[in-house]
């Protein structure tokens, strides 16, 4: 009877035992890779203790350097680079720009020969936390320059500083009556015998020094938006426009930053779209492109020809097309489209200038000024002023002369 007694007093005492205590935390942060393996220690070759996903939220506890420690929500506790991690800033950054992508209008579909991986920012330090498979196509959003070495923000938040007591105060205080002062400083050295005549040579001239500062290395990227709505920033010079090579074959060495189907010209039993693009003839630039250029079917000669060209712009996206009613004395089977660019002028402010596309014509319709800020941002939204009241336009040869006159009296 005595041992049933002890049996249940060791039973008892089992089931008080506590589970150990976790360690504070000093901060938290999110995974930033789709994948982010936690390691037993600081090595590469060490263990992985648990695998968490993009997005998940995390617990800083100990901080070495580049490197934390961090806390999972199972519990596992685990080793990983600091710029793998998003902060909580940056989380809902990126949750704001992908709410903001979803109704942005598209540039132009863009392609990659190679797999591409998306970034969290313009930046080759950030997290990447999405892929761009070979052949998979995504939307063009936005583009941005930005420095190549740009610093990574700190993900973790220092510990804050505890209260000194009085036993520590006094120990520090006794501590420093103790120091022992540093030993005399020794004497200079004595000039050499022969210093007169080394005074008479004349020191040599001291290397020019460059006033001038250094150029930051820059890159060139642009913000896409894949099938699933999900956005990611990447290098510009990874991606190639999906214009078909026969309006691409144009491009005359310039980089077709934007592209838009207009219409339709049926030769025969086949039909050619018109094209509008945007191109840039130097990267690096603070605008999105330099010159626009419109293609249609030529049925007499079977090939795209140049409908209109514009060049020695400061162009900025987004550029907008939208349908507009076709004038009165054209054919009502005729389809006119409105196209609409944000341009920056001489006086530097930004104007937005509007053009109609009447069956294989470009018309001036007019500009508006935009409100825009100094430096060009692909995650705001530029207020866009409404667009004047389409020209109509003539059906006769003296008619389209007529017209064209006009549009020139209309031009800046």
């Amino acid at each position: 009877m005595p041992g049933f007694f002890v049996v249940l007093l060791l039973l008892a005492l089992a089931g008080c035992k506590t589970q150990p205590s976790l360690t504070p935390a000093i901060g938290e942060a999110y995974a930033g890779p789709g994948s982010l393996n936690l390691r037993q220690d600081i090595g590469l070759q060490s263990p992985v203790v648990a695998t968490v996903n993009h997005g998940d939220r995390l617990e800083i506890l100990q901080r070495r350097r580049r490197f934390v420690k961090v806390r999972a929500a199972g519990h596992a506790e685990g080793w990983t680079d600091e710029r793998l991690l998003l902060s909580p800033a940056e989380v809902a950054g990126l949750r704001q720009l992908s709410e903001q992508t979803k109704s942005a209008p598209s540039q132009g579909v863009a392609t990659s020969y190679d797999t591409i991986n998306l970034h969290t920012a313009p930046d080759r330090q950030s997290p990447s936390y999405l892929q761009m498979k070979e052949g998979e196509k995504v939307d063009v959003i936005g583009r941005r320059v930005a420095p190549r070495t740009a610093p990574a923000p700190s993900r973790t938040a220092p510990p804050p500083n505890k209260p000194r007591t009085r036993k520590q105060s006094a120990k520090e205080s006794k501590k420093a009556k103790e120091v022992v002062p540093p030993p005399p400083k020794p004497p200079a050295p004595k000039a050499p015998p022969d210093w007169v005549e080394l005074s008479k040579l004349g020191a040599a001239p001291a290397p020019a020094v460059s006033s001038e500062p250094q150029p930051v290395p820059m890159d060139d990227w642009s913000l896409v938006r894949n099938a699933a709505g999900q956005s990611g920033w990447v290098l510009t010079r990874r991606l190639t426009m999906a214009i078909p090579d026969e309006v691409a074959q144009y491009a005359e060495g310039r980089r077709i930053t934007s592209y838009f189907p207009l219409g339709e010209t049926r030769d025969g039993k086949i039909v050619k779209p018109s094209w509008l693009w945007t191109t840039v003839e130097h990267g690096l630039q603070p605008y999105d492109f330099d010159s626009f250029r419109v293609f249609v079917w030529s049925l007499r000669h079977h090939r795209y020809e140049t409908g209109h060209i514009e060049r020695n712009l400061k162009g900025f996206f987004p550029v907008l097309t939208q349908p507009v009613a076709a004038p009165k004395s054209r054919n009502a089977k005729d389809v006119a489209v409105s196209g609409s660019k944000l341009l920056e002028k001489k006086d530097g402010l930004r104007y937005r200038r509007s053009y109609a596309f009447i069956g294989n014509m470009v018309r001036f319709s007019g500009e508006e000024r935009v409100d825009a800020p100094a430096t060009p941002d692909a995650n705001q939204n530029i207020a866009v002023a409404p667009l004047e009241q389409q020209p109509h336009g003539g059906t006769s040869f003296f008619g389209g002369i007529r017209q064209r006159i006009e549009d020139w009296r209309k031009r800046p």
